[in-house]
């Protein structure tokens, strides 16, 4: 089975080239499986049911999240609704929507996970190595899924690292999000989880982790708030894809994905 995994979606500008690319990406690289982080979807903070709609309807399967799931509040009484876009794994039990989901498909039950690291992150979470821990073996023994996608939506690299580590040998892939700054780290750890530090993400190309440059410069320079617009040019749409064995669950390839589309597509 192969997984595309797509970091980041950033604004208008992402989405659109994600939607636009989606559907023949899947062909070009004969993709089983999209999933995406969307939680930067709507003008750069959050993601709105329109966009989570648009995003799945154009072939992606599952979208994750991280830190600015509630930036757009209307999303509070859509996550229930919709189990295909999820929320961190480790908030209070209670809160709406899924830290999990699982899908079946042609190559039999695909499970995705999303989880938020704890270092350096608003608002503090509960534990998400004892928590992602739990759902993986859950999800393996109470649902019997043995391909298991990882976004693990984290600061610090050491952490993303470590959830790698923790985690190896108990889910098929761990990908971070969060930095939007893609690493050349990729991997499959001895017991067959394969894991990319940072998935990056998809956004314009020219500009401060997808916000205009002039901006963020000027914030640096002065110390002085102000507003970060999403920033416009050409798109690149970066993350990984993994391919797994879907009888043991195991990794048997993985590849940074990094393209930076023509100008207007």
């Amino acid at each position: 089975m192969r997984i595309l995994f797509l970091g980041d979606i950033v604004g208008e500008p992402g989405r659109k080239a994600v939607i636009g690319r989606v559907p023949s990406l899947k062909r070009e690289r004969e993709i089983d499986f999209i999933i995406a982080n969307g939680e930067n979807s709507a003008a750069g903070r959050g993601i709105t049911p329109k966009i989570s709609i648009d995003l799945l309807r154009c072939g992606i399967a599952v979208l994750t999240s991280g830190d600015h799931i509630w930036d757009q509040k209307e999303i509070v009484d859509y996550l229930p609704n919709e189990p295909r876009l999820l929320r961190p794994i480790n908030y209070e039990d209670g809160t709406p929507g899924n830290g999990s989901v699982v899908l079946e498909t042609a190559k039999g039950k695909v499970a995705v996970m999303n989880g938020q690291g704890r270092t350096f992150m608003n608002p503090p979470l509960e534990n998400p190595f004892t928590t992602m821990e739990a759902e993986a073996d859950r999800l393996r023994e109470e649902e019997g899924v043995k391909v298991i996608f990882v976004d693990f939506h984290a600061e610090t690299t050491s952490e993303s690292i470590a959830m790698g580590w923790h985690l190896d040998g108990k889910v098929s892939a761990v990908a971070g999000t969060h930095t939007h700054v893609q690493t050349a780290d990729e991997k499959i750890l001895p017991k067959g989880t394969a894991h990319l530090t940072d998935a990056g993400m998809c956004g314009p190309d020219v500009s401060v982790l997808g916000r205009n440059v002039e901006s963020v410069v000027w914030r640096f320079k002065t110390g002085m708030p102000t507003r970060f617009p999403v920033a416009k040019g050409q798109v690149r749409l970066c993350g990984v894809i993994v391919d797994v064995d879907e009888e043991t669950g195991k990794t048997i390839a993985v590849e940074r994905y990094n393209e930076l589309l023509p100008l207007g597509s």
